[in-house]
């Protein structure tokens, strides 16, 4: 009688667990990056005294059931949020909290707080790595992420451009068809814009010569309105119109501006005539003198419009001139057994004995998955699987509760055989 008390009432207390573990997934379906819960039931069986081969152990009913953390992929959302992220795929974001420990997280809804600092919705400090000069090094234990107090970029001077172009083969010396001019725009150290013109000239066959020019005015002793020389020289080309001089060894053509008008510092701009891999950036065929791209460096002074993550889980700078610059990487932790991780709330979870050591690094290294910007991973619980359990355990506590009953009427039956 003891033994069928027992049994009923180790299954109410089993059950009792699943259901709460149960209502606390289904309270949870919208929780950004929640994990839920399974529930594992295993039975107890009673000693017996002089048990052998051919006798079989009393039944005891069933253990205390066991919760254990489903990290199975949840959902990914799109939220457009600036400081969004979410992981698809193995890994966890990696948070401080407010004692100093270092806890794990899925959920990636971050925002700035009043000194910068990239936090969780709960205040826990999102970790990574800093950049310096626009590169970051992964080695070594993350660290908070602050973003710089800047709310202007410094301009960065010119150092080099580079003109894609073709001159007019059948251009003729000494006729409209035998010039061409074409402005490069360069950036001194006060952020300030300047245009330097090169004008190109045939002087014979598959000769041309080249100027570059600066408005008059851009320089302390220039005149206003009448351009002052800068650089002058001569391309010659092959037969098969490439530029054979000068050759690579001779590129790129420096040209010098010193004395600017507003202050800046003199300026020497490469002007590159050959690509990285060797090849000419300006031919001689038989096409109307064009240019087709100019590229080239350095950028005016610009204000910080927006500090948002980027897919791979950077942190960028957006300034007003559409450049972006790297401030932060976030580390991502990757585990041998995170289904040992264990649950403190908010979304966090910290290592046990069983979990093995942490590795951090970058998304997409290791067996850690890609991280995506302006979304966030939804919760993983499946409803439909979830009310189904509890129906099932609804039943299995009811079922045990009619066995305590019934346990109770026999126990009164006995009693009553004294009298």
């Amino acid at each position: 009688m003891t033994n069928l008390f027992s049994s009923a009432l180790s299954a109410l207390r089993a059950n009792e667990t699943a259901i709460d573990a149960t209502g606390h997934n289904l309270a949870n379906m919208n929780t950004t990056g929640f994990k839920s819960s399974g529930v594992s039931f295993q039975e107890m069986v009673a000693e017996t005294a002089g048990a052998t081969a051919s006798t079989t152990a009393n039944g005891a009913g069933i253990g205390p059931a066991k919760t254990l953390m489903q990290f199975t992929q949840g959902g990914i959302q799109v939220t457009g949020g600036a400081l969004d992220a979410a992981i698809s795929g193995e890994g966890f974001f990696t948070v401080k909290g407010s004692d100093g420990a270092v806890l794990y997280t899925r959920a990636g809804n971050f925002r700035l707080d009043s000194s910068g600092t990239l936090v969780t919705m709960s205040g826990q400090k999102v970790q990574g790595w800093t950049a310096s000069s626009g590169t970051v090094a992964t080695g070594g234990v993350p660290s908070d992420i602050t973003a710089p107090p800047l709310t202007i970029k410094a301009p960065v001077p010119t150092t080099y451009f580079g003109l894609s172009m073709n001159l007019n083969a059948l251009g003729v010396v000494g006729e409209t068809s035998g010039t061409f001019s074409t402005p490069a725009q360069v950036v001194d150290s006060l952020g300030a814009k300047h245009t330097v013109t090169v004008e190109f000239t045939k002087s014979a066959a598959n000769t041309w010569d080249y100027e570059a020019f600066i408005p008059g005015e851009d320089l302390a002793g220039g005149v206003e309105g009448t351009p002052s020389s800068l650089e002058t020289g001569q391309l010659v080309f092959g037969s098969d119109g490439m530029l054979i001089t000068p050759d690579p060894a001779a590129s790129p053509v420096p040209i010098s501006i010193s004395g600017l008008a507003n202050g800046a510092a003199d300026l020497t701009v490469n002007w590159n005539l050959y690509n990285a891999a060797g090849n000419a950036q300006i031919s001689q065929y038989n096409d109307p003198s064009a240019v087709s791209s100019i590229s080239g460096d350095g950028s005016s002074a610009s204000q910080l419009q927006q500090i948002a993550l980027s897919d791979g889980g950077k942190l960028m700078a957006m300034f007003s001139d559409g450049s972006k610059q790297l401030v932060a990487l976030l580390a991502l932790a990757s585990f041998t057994n995170p289904d040992s991780l264990a649950s403190v709330g908010e979304n966090s979870y910290t290592t046990t004995s069983t979990t093995g050591p942490v590795a951090f690094g970058e998304a997409g290294t290791g067996k850690r998955g890609s991280v995506s910007a302006g979304a966030v991973e939804s919760s993983n619980v499946d409803m439909a699987r979830e009310l189904t359990n509890i129906i099932l355990f609804q039943r299995s506590y009811q079922a045990n509760a009619r066995i305590v009953s019934t346990a109770d009427e026999l126990a009164q039956e006995v009693l009553s055989l004294k009298r």
